[in-house]
């Protein structure tokens, strides 16, 4: 697909990884659409890029199609999504004293990374399903973004884990369902990447994480995400995929 004058639309666009993609793609050409949380935050990057922003919770319903609609109404309906929205916890089953936590206390990525996930792929596929076909019938490219923490989640992430294990895994039966609209469907597993998620950490911790990675030995760059991503929405023979983009990192139990 050349994404000069398509419709993207980044969730989780104000910062991290989908604002690098934000970026990005808007460089490309894409009139891009930023769905976030952080409401101020996204009309800033999506001023910066002549792009739109349009307050996003991706886990209800109602307000995640209205902001679809608004980007829609703006610049019309999406070619492109990049599901970027995403939050990590910790936490573990058994808490101080042996208690069970709280049941919402380990379900939350679930909610935010999978569910939400699902529920931005399923409104925007509608809408790329309607659209005319492109060469070899594409009408659309989502990208959604998984971990390496589906494949090697740490004790204390089995909430983030799970959720992104199961991003990772809807990859292919999407693909194959939306494949006779036209749709492709592809996931990325970053590993260590410099965002905000990894501001909580402490710089002895970070750099022993480095210190695990093969090649190259620092955290990944959003811009290097982004750039990922647009190779993706561009390469119309990439379908089903799954991509570890994390140095080589195999994570260690904690």
């Amino acid at each position: 697909m050349n994404v000069n004058g398509k419709t993207a639309i980044i969730t989780g666009g104000a910062s991290g990884l989908g604002e690098a993609t934000a970026r990005t793609l808007a460089a490309a050409g894409a009139n891009v659409g930023i769905l976030d949380t952080n409401e101020g935050l996204a009309r800033r990057v999506a001023a910066e890029i002549g792009g739109v922003a349009a307050m996003c919770d991706v886990v209800d319903p109602v307000g995640h199609e209205a902001a679809i609609a608004a980007v829609r109404e703006q610049l019309g309906p999406a070619r492109i999504l990049v599901a970027c929205a995403g939050i990590a916890p910790s936490a573990r089953l058994i808490g101080r004293g042996g208690k069970a936590i709280a049941l919402e206390n380990v379900t939350r990525a679930i909610r935010v990374n999978l569910i939400g996930t699902i529920n931005s792929c399923r409104l925007v596929a509608a809408d790329m399903a309607a659209l005319e076909p492109m060469e070899d019938n594409e009408r659309g490219c989502i990208v959604t973004t998984a971990s390496i923490t589906a494949f090697e989640g740490q004790i204390g992430q089995l909430d983030y884990a799970a959720s992104k294990g199961g991003v990772a895994a809807m990859t292919v039966p999407l693909a194959r369902e939306l494949a006779s609209e036209g749709i492709r469907v592809n996931c990325i597993a970053p590993g260590l990447m410099e965002t905000p998620m990894m501001d909580g950490l402490s710089d002895p911790v970070k750099q022993f994480l480095i210190e695990t990675t093969v090649y190259p030995k620092r955290l990944g760059k959003p811009d290097e995400y982004a750039a990922l991503a647009l190779h993706i929405a561009e390469n119309t023979f990439m379908n089903g995929s799954v991509i570890r983009f994390d140095g080589a990192l195999r994570m260690a139990p904690e």
